[in-house]
């Protein structure tokens, strides 16, 4: 909105210049969404202490001090994500961009699928939410919207394919079979922050580095100069979408003033599923899938963890981890949650570094 409002004054008065650069659009993207999590933040949190009472219920069968520390502490927390991550980016993005609108769609359509999810646990006061089924089924739609909409408006060169890091140029054509692939990302990255989000503070950080991280990706892959430099593929307006990326790290950086342990509020599956599928959805517009599951691989050893965890026990009827998701062992083994918590950002930076050298390493 700023955009359109500002960019045209610029023949006319230089200052205004500024915003033809994404770098400055995406620095006051950070700070809208700081500022709005600090303004709103506590109103929210207040009204939905009011409105739910107990708080999110608590799993019977997690770990023992869940019961005392978390009980009472209001979920829903994402809507400020969202609230914030969204203003910032309408305000300061290019709305021309048809890339905006496609991440717009995805992060608000599963925000709103996590927003119900969240609204059946409390109203029946238990863990189970909406039917896995119907939860599914609404993230497919809308991730199959997305691709749709990617594969239109991506450079039909490449629009079926996928990069593969490592390597110069070398790119598969999944063909029709990019859209179920696209899906799978989308689908994928969503619940697998989902998984992570157990502790406090445990998913916003990574998610946060793992945005700062695309954030440099979408910039390089849209900007020609950089791409042929580092030689990846180039497509086209997916630079803009680094505006996004700064909204989310403001957003979750302001988030995580009142998630950060012992949290005032937790995001739940308002957030946690939407910041996923904008992942998903990053990775899938800039043909760096297979980097998201290295910048984030910390959601995917979550992920693999629980598919261990169930299909060991339904085969041989033990568990590998004394509880799944992974952090839940640990917390198991006796650490304390802070301790599980910084450990588990400190693999996210790592996995980050490693995600971001294959950048480079050609």
């Amino acid at each position: 909105m700023l955009f359109e409002i500002f960019f045209p004054l610029a023949d006319d008065y230089s200052i205004f210049n500024v915003f033809r650069y994404i770098t400055f659009r995406s620095g006051g993207a950070v700070l809208t969404a700081l500022l709005i999590s600090f303004i709103f933040g506590p109103r929210i949190i207040r009204m939905l202490k009011n409105k739910q009472g107990e708080g999110q219920p608590i799993r019977d069968d997690g770990p023992e001090s869940h019961l005392l520390t978390k009980k009472g502490t209001p979920t829903m927390g994402g809507a400020l994500i969202l609230l914030a991550l969204s203003v910032s980016t309408l305000l300061w993005a290019d709305l021309h961009n048809p890339f905006i609108w496609i991440i717009l769609l995805v992060t608000i359509g599963f925000g709103l699928i996590g927003f119900g999810d969240d609204y059946l646990k409390l109203t029946k006061r238990n863990t189970k939410g909406l039917p896995g089924k119907l939860k599914l089924f609404a993230q497919v739609l809308i991730s199959v919207l997305a691709t749709w909409g990617i594969m239109a408006v991506s450079p039909n060169e490449m629009n079926t394919h996928l990069a593969i890091p490592f390597f110069k140029d070398l790119m598969l054509n999944l063909g029709l079979f990019y859209i179920p692939f696209s899906v799978f990302v989308m689908v994928g990255a969503s619940n697998s922050v989902n998984l992570t989000d157990g502790l406090d503070g445990l998913a916003t950080v990574p998610v946060m580095i793992a945005g700062a991280c695309f954030g440099l990706i979408t910039y390089l892959v849209g900007n020609t100069i950089f791409a042929e430099y580092l030689q990846i593929s180039y497509v086209p307006g997916t630079g803009e979408l680094t505006v996004f990326c700064g909204a989310l790290v403001g957003a979750c950086l302001g988030f995580l003033w009142f998630n950060a342990p012992p949290a005032m509020v937790f995001m739940g599956d308002t957030g946690s599923l939407s910041l996923g599928g904008a992942l998903g959805t990053i990775a899938v517009i800039t043909k760096h899938e297979i980097v998201l599951s290295i910048i984030g691989g910390l959601f995917v050893l979550e992920t693999v963890s629980v598919i261990v965890q169930v299909v060991s026990f339904k085969t041989t009827g033990k568990r590998v981890f004394r509880m799944a998701p992974l952090h839940h062992h640990f917390e198991k083994k006796g650490w304390a949650e802070p301790t599980v918590v910084i450990r588990f950002w400190i693999i996210s930076m790592i996995l980050a570094l490693i995600g971001l050298a294959t950048l480079k390493l050609r």
